[in-house]
């Protein structure tokens, strides 16, 4: 089958399951909120899932990939899922926030959210019922669905996901853990949806963790939007670890207001194919954005890290570390953008993409990428792409230490710049024992 052909019959098949899903939400089909759904269906048909030719999927095929391992006859469904099962998913039992969501819905039952002053965080469907105020100004408003055709997929088919509302000179102590479990059995597809609003003056730190119990193919088309509003401090950190037949689309889209602080940390280790939109933008002055991924791959896993950084006024700074390590016939993507718009003078941007290649027959394609409008800015980036040092490896092994020990040695140092600025201890060890365990 063609990719014109696979694409036309993908959009089929959503076209149908939107009709379908339409008539299950009763009245909640004539809210506003439905309105969003609908004109991102019209988007996703006028864009059209991406060809081999689209410059923002060109080393990632996904329609093809999608077309090749899914027949998309039914979405994914919930409540096989048990406390037994949850003994080894990592972080359920740490003192934290604990939300569970089974194929991307949230399960109560065994999610584990303490009360506590100033956090509200519900499933994102009863928000919907609520008519939620905050949510109703912001869904939909900030994650572009005319731009991607997987975000606007997952805006059509929003209602499952999680609903996180910090009020305004709020610090939450304890993390808010988004534990992700894919579970059943044969092929399965789900787009979880979530939207956090960080008011004024707030403190808080938001974990996404995926795993996987299936034994099929899996589909996530996960999306989410975040408003950090003035002077917010927030610390998001996603840990993607699934099984080897999982392909995960993420959006992510930040908005920041004035004096904010945003810092994202994401970690793949794990998944057939893998996806990262992250899109921050500073909409007001002395806005401040650090992010910081790590990418470990093996076997014939792709990951594909895409962000951009929108400078839209003056007196801003970003910074953006990627570091990948690709083994066996895994593949790595790096394609990072930074805007400077004219207004956004005084701007401070750095981008860095390095990557070490550990087999003949691993890939990486990096692009990093800037676009200034503004004259009095401090922007740079760079990448590169090799192997491990050969003189590093001479002077370790002439100290006696083994070729094994020493390559380990600097693979740790390596991707050491990314980790020691995670401060939450119980994900930092468990990060730790991932890169051991994946070079070990």
């Amino acid at each position: 089958m063609s990719t014109k052909s696979a694409k036309a019959e993908l959009e089929n098949i959503f076209n149908t399951h939107f009709e379908d899903f339409e008539k299950s939400l009763n009245g909640l089909s004539e809210k506003s909120t439905h309105e969003i759904r609908k004109s991102a269906l019209d988007s996703l048909n006028h864009i059209g899932f991406p060809g081999n030719k689209h410059e923002e999927y060109k080393y990632t095929p996904l329609t093809r990939q999608l077309q090749k391992n899914f027949r998309f006859e039914r979405f994914a469904s919930t409540g096989k899922l048990k406390l037994e099962d949850l003994k080894d998913v990592p972080f359920y039992n740490e003192n934290a926030h604990i939300v569970v969501l089974e194929n991307g819905v949230v399960n109560t039952e065994l999610s584990k959210v303490n009360g506590a002053q100033g956090l509200g965080i519900m499933p994102l469907k009863e928000a919907f019922k609520q008519n939620n105020e905050a949510l109703a100004n912001n869904f939909g408003r900030h994650l572009f669905a005319e731009k991607d055709a997987f975000a606007a997929l997952n805006t059509a088919f929003a209602e499952n996901g999680a609903y996180i509302h910090i009020e305004r000179n709020t610090s939450v102590e304890k993390p808010i853990v988004l534990l992700y479990i894919t579970t059943g059995s044969g092929e399965l597809t789900y787009h979880p949806r979530n939207l956090i609003v960080a008011e004024e003056n707030c403190e808080v730190n938001v974990i996404e963790s995926f795993t996987s119990l299936n034994k099929g193919n899996a589909f996530i088309n996960q999306s989410s939007e975040i408003v950090v509003e003035k002077n917010a401090r927030f610390n998001y950190f996603k840990l993607q670890n699934e099984s080897e037949s999982t392909y995960h689309i993420d959006n992510t889209q930040v908005v920041q207001h004035r004096d904010s602080l945003f810092n994202a940390y994401t970690f793949t280790f794990d998944g057939a194919l893998i996806r990262n939109n992250l899109n921050i933008a500073l909409e007001e002055e002395h806005c401040e954005a650090h992010m910081y991924g790590l990418y470990l791959t093996h076997g014939k896993t792709h990951v594909d890290n895409h962000t951009v950084v929108d400078h839209k006024e003056p007196n801003s700074f970003s910074n953006e570390i990627y570091k990948g390590i690709v083994n066996d016939h895994s593949k790595g993507v790096f394609n990072g953008k930074i805007f400077v718009r004219q207004p956004a003078q005084k701007t401070n941007a750095f981008q860095s993409n390095k990557n070490i290649l550990l087999s003949d027959n691993a890939t990486v394609n990096t692009k990093p990428q800037l676009e200034i409008w503004a004259d009095d800015v401090k922007c740079s980036h760079g990448c590169t792409t090799g192997q491990l040092d050969e003189e590093s490896l001479f002077y370790l092994r002439s100290r006696g230490i083994s070729l094994q020990k020493a390559r380990n040695i600097l693979l740790h140092a390596f991707a050491s710049d990314v980790l020691e600025h995670v401060s939450i201890s119980f994900l930092k060890e468990h990060v730790e024992y991932l890169i051991h365990k994946e070079l070990d």
